[in-house]
């Protein structure tokens, strides 16, 4: 899969550099800004959907971010109507030897290997209608693609790179990755600050305000967004960090849709709903146009409030079903026994209409200045086949970051994280007698839990210019006793223009 816009940078930005970076593998994230409450001399979080915003305009001249530092190569002022930046993101990443008593088609290779990853995004705006209380914006994004997962991106249900396209053939060539028209329609004067950016051009909005956008994009850019497991360009790098891998989202190969976002934003809430075009096959490049046989339908609740007396954070509660032409692994299993098929095929009990549905809880909490903890949990039925996203039936992720201030380098930060993944029964059962999913198949199946750990040092090098060194520890490889562990090693640049 291929990110589109994900930036919720660990770096503060200020409203004059807040931006989104292009993620390679998945649909990205809104950026994050920090200000200063020109009232009580806090310091808050705001971003494109103003979460955690203060509820009183700010005088324009008391608003200050929190660092003058330039974070991009170019600057992108406020006082334009027009949006252009671009992003580039590279990584690599190698392991060595581990044990692996057999493997698969779909395996995650025990030999040694070592892969690197590239992704360009050019990325543009205009305000059709400046007005905030009624904006309306076009974005329009370029995207390239390149390089290879390990494995092909095979054998992991937390796949160790986010920016890899999970079909490699596809080429180098340039494709769009957002085309969308956004509206604002304000129900009240009282404005809010916004961080600009390629999701989001104007910098006040309305407090209390409906959000329409429709085109095409990645439902990750507005559900799910979590600021400290979010994104691959300065954060996380492994799929079920910076995304809930039970969420099976409606996408392409490279993470991306046509469809509608409804928003209603308030003062501390705010509640969505998207509708998105699902692929025709598992893990497929061409969408289902008939929404009425196959479509996907996601509603998310957002609180932003902390658990901790006078410290920001947040809880979102998602709840998805996604209708397509999919199989049920228990059928597939039975068809095996019965002798219709030699193995298990997923593929000859497909049918139209199918739904897969699940839930996700998402809960963020700063704690201190520097340090910010976070968390999800994502659980899905199980019985019909992963289909878009990554084969993972339960997910259970805390993780968190440190800013470097007190070691002088305040712009840098290092975080940790733990996923540990699970598939139910009749999904074991169809890996085990030698199915084989888009993603997984060692051709039989000692079953445990996937579990990884992730850590990463992102480091501010000069302006646009970031690097990041990072390690996974995957225990039981794609659900599998009998491989591993092994680790994996990565470095990463990033420039961000």
């Amino acid at each position: 899969m291929v990110c589109a816009l994900t930036a919720l940078s660990p770096v503060l930005a200020g409203p004059q550099t807040a931006h989104l970076t292009a993620a390679g593998v998945q649909p990205c994230r809104p950026s994050i800004a920090l200000y200063a409450d020109w009232d009580e001399g806090d310091w808050y979080e705001t971003d494109p959907q103003t979460r955690g915003a203060s509820t009183v305009e700010a005088p324009a001249d008391k608003l200050q971010p929190l660092t003058d530092t330039q974070l991009t190569f170019f600057s992108h002022p406020d006082n334009t109507r027009w949006w252009l930046s671009g992003q580039e993101n590279t990584i690599y990443q190698m392991h060595g030897n581990f044990h692996s008593p057999y493997q698969g088609p779909n395996s995650f290779t025990a030999p040694f290997e070592y892969k690197a990853s590239v992704v360009g995004t050019v990325m543009t705006g205009f305000e059709i209608n400046p007005n905030p209380r009624y904006e309306t914006e076009i974005f329009y994004d370029e995207e390239s693609a390149g390089g290879r997962g390990l494995s092909q991106a095979l054998g992991l249900a937390g796949f160790t790179n986010l920016d890899v396209v999970r079909n490699p053939n596809l080429g180098l060539t340039p494709y769009v990755s957002h085309i969308e028209i956004h509206q604002t329609i304000g129900l009240t004067d009282a404005m809010v600050p916004q961080a600009r950016g390629p999701l989001a051009l104007a910098t006040r909005v309305p407090m209390r305000r409906f959000e329409l956008r429709a085109g095409k994009f990645g439902l990750p850019d507005m559900l799910d967004i979590n600021p400290v497991l979010s994104d691959s360009h300065q954060q996380f790098t492994n799929w079920t960090i910076d995304n809930d891998g039970a969420w099976d989202y409606a996408a392409d190969t490279r993470g991306y849709t046509y469809g509608v976002d409804l928003e209603y934003q308030d003062r501390a809430w705010a509640l969505r709903y998207v509708i998105a075009l699902m692929p025709t096959v598992a893990n497929g490049i061409t969408l289902d146009w008939a929404l009425r046989r196959a479509r996907g339908e996601n509603m998310e609740y957002e609180l932003r409030k902390g658990f901790l007396p006078g410290k920001d954070g947040a809880i979102r509660v998602l709840a998805y079903g996604n209708y397509a032409d999919m199989g049920l692994y228990r059928t597939a299993v039975i068809h095996y026994f019965e002798g219709i098929t030699p193995t298990p095929e997923i593929t000859s009990v497909q049918h139209q209409g199918e739904l897969k549905y699940g839930v996700d809880l998402n809960v963020e909490q700063n704690v201190t200045s520097d340090l910010r903890v976070a968390g999800r949990f994502g659980w899905n039925e199980g019985q019909h086949e992963s289909f878009a996203y990554t084969e993972d039936d339960q997910t259970f992720l805390v993780g968190g970051d440190y800013a470097g201030t007190s070691w002088g380098r305040k712009l840098d930060k290092v975080g940790v994280a733990f996923v540990t993944n699970a598939i139910k029964k009749d999904h074991q059962n169809y890996l085990k007698y030698g199915g084989l999913g888009f993603l997984l198949g060692d051709g039989r199946l000692n079953y445990a839990r996937e579990d990884i750990v992730e850590t990463y040092y992102n480091v501010h090098l000069w302006r646009g210019l970031y690097g990041a060194i990072q390690n996974s520890f995957i225990e039981h490889p794609g659900y599998n006793k009998d491989r591993g562990p092994v680790d994996v090693e990565g470095a990463r640049m990033h420039l961000d223009f």
